[in-house]
């Protein structure tokens, strides 16, 4: 099942808990993107009871529709939290030498357009908090996050990474695989108290970051907050 079904799949579900702020009503209007709006309460809980000002991290970006919604609830909190994010935007099905079907837009054309829609998008709408965002794939952040890397992000900006880490959303590569890495990456900076919430791996969802989900309630170093549908764990 792709990304897109699953989202319009499960977006009315009358089970899931959602956020009322008519302020990101007209977010959604005008910024693209596939934020499950139980995601929204999910970042609204974590943002509330964040343990510490250390920064929050972001595996995929997109068009940004996720970070202005995290810059919004921090602001909403009164939080000062940093936001680092982690985009590549090359994204499933992407093909450097195709088009996009029949038409006459190239896969890498589309690329482009994504990733300049986002910064367009954050910087109006997160010009108060503007997201430090570094265009790699998330274990290649990771590895630079560990050696607390100095580099210059989307934006031009001087930006030196490490340290702890309050809050991450993963919605990375979808696989098992991948899951697990930045989950595994993600712990060793996760302070206690910290929260972790992973996009798509509600049950329907058919990704393989689902199938991690099993191991993760497991895990006796973590607590499950929430599924709404998706996973929400605390740092024990």
């Amino acid at each position: 099942m792709s990304k897109i079904n699953y989202y319009i799949k499960r977006i009315f579900s009358p089970k899931i808990q959602t956020v009322n702020e008519e302020y990101l009503k007209w977010l959604s209007f005008a910024n693209a993107g596939m934020l499950h709006p139980g995601n929204i309460f999910c970042f609204d809980h974590a943002i509330k009871n964040l343990p510490s000002a250390s920064p929050i991290i972001e595996i995929g970006s997109f068009c940004g529709l996720s970070t202005n919604t995290i810059t919004f609830l921090l602001k909403k909190y009164k939080k000062e939290n940093k936001i680092f994010s982690s985009d590549k935007w090359l994204y499933e099905g992407y093909d450097s030498s195709g088009n996009l079907g029949n038409s006459n837009i190239s896969h890498e054309e589309y690329r482009h357009f994504v990733k300049e829609t986002f910064k367009r998008n954050v910087s109006f709408f997160s010009k108060n908090n503007l997201p430090y965002t570094i265009e790699v794939f998330s274990d290649e952040f990771f590895e630079l996050w560990d050696r607390a890397s100095e580099l210059e992000d989307v934006f031009g900006r001087k930006i030196k990474m490490g340290g702890d880490i309050s809050f991450a959303y993963i919605d990375g590569n979808h696989t098992y695989e991948f899951t697990k890495r930045d989950f595994l990456n993600t712990d060793k900076f996760l302070v206690q108290g910290g929260f972790i919430l992973f996009d798509d791996t509600h049950s329907l969802s058919g990704f393989g970051c689902a199938e991690f989900m099993k191991e993760m309630e497991k895990d006796s170093k973590y607590e499950l907050v929430m599924r709404n549908p998706n996973y929400l764990f605390k740092k024990k």
